[in-house]
């Protein structure tokens, strides 16, 4: 058997539109020769061209929030409580258990930018590629969003999940979501003009906010998706271990076990 490993997360990096303004990671590059007066200081009477090469260490100083780059949502993201009132487990907190799960992809790229999907829309889907969802299942969401990565237009891509849409799949046992879009739900340029026309805010993160009824996780800036059959693999996805907070960085991988 041949295990084939497909990397379906995005980099955290400098320069791309990844995120709106204010949320953009920072990284700051130390070089081995910056780094030299720093490790002169850990070793009193050390001269620099002492050094192999005259170079101590590369490193890097990273600034970011918990959900710039590919990350897995807590249910304390999505509000204090789920489970119909129980207080929303952090990211530290989520059952591991959840993370490594097999995985079902559903194709929705055809939809347009800021489309609503429905829970019809993904009971067609899951007819067209023949699955019937099992507990636990690792849904991703293949939208327009995953080949615009990089593009100025980005975080305005792709379709989101509307609050029937994850109900659907929450009710059928699934606990880990994932989506190759900046958000779960509709990009925000879009849901603001829902909201003006109608004055509703239940529209607002509805996806999201599915976590009040069950709690559930989901992964966001996934990449590569289209790279992935529709079913027949597993997803790993753990969390960084940040304590009590509401998301953690993942490096997402999707694993096809080949006869």
């Amino acid at each position: 058997m041949k295990r084939e490993i497909i990397d379906i997360s995005i980099y955290l990096e400098n320069d791309v539109i990844s995120d709106p303004p204010g949320y953009r990671p920072q990284i700051d590059y130390i070089t081995h020769k910056d780094s030299v007066p720093e490790i002169v200081g850990f070793f009193p009477g050390l001269e620099p061209d002492e050094l192999p090469d005259g170079e101590a260490w590369a490193i890097e100083r990273v600034n970011l929030i918990t959900h710039n780059g590919t990350h897995l949502d807590a249910p304390y993201h999505f509000a204090s409580t789920m489970n119909h009132g129980e207080r929303a487990i952090t990211i530290d907190e989520v059952p591991l258990e959840w993370c490594f799960q097999q995985g079902v992809k559903l194709d929705f790229r055809h939809f347009d930018d800021g489309y609503v999907v429905t829970a019809d829309d993904v009971e067609a889907e899951l007819a067209r590629i023949g699955h019937e969802l099992q507990p636990l299942d690792i849904v991703l969401i293949n939208t327009k969003a995953g080949l615009r990565y990089g593009d100025d237009d980005y975080v305005s891509a792709g379709c989101g999940m509307g609050y029937e849409a994850t109900m659907y799949l929450l009710e059928r046992g699934v606990r880990v979501t994932g989506t190759d879009g900046w958000s779960w739900d509709a990009p925000f340029a879009h849901t603001a003009e829902r909201f003006a026309e109608t004055r509703d805010a239940s529209l607002i993160w509805e996806g999201h906010k599915a976590g009040r009824d069950i709690g559930y996780c989901h992964l966001e800036k996934l990449h590569n998706l289209e790279a992935l059959p529709a079913n027949g693999f597993e997803v790993s996805c753990f969390p960084c271990k940040i304590r009590a907070a509401s998301a953690g960085w993942t490096r997402a991988v999707a694993i096809i076990n080949h006869d």
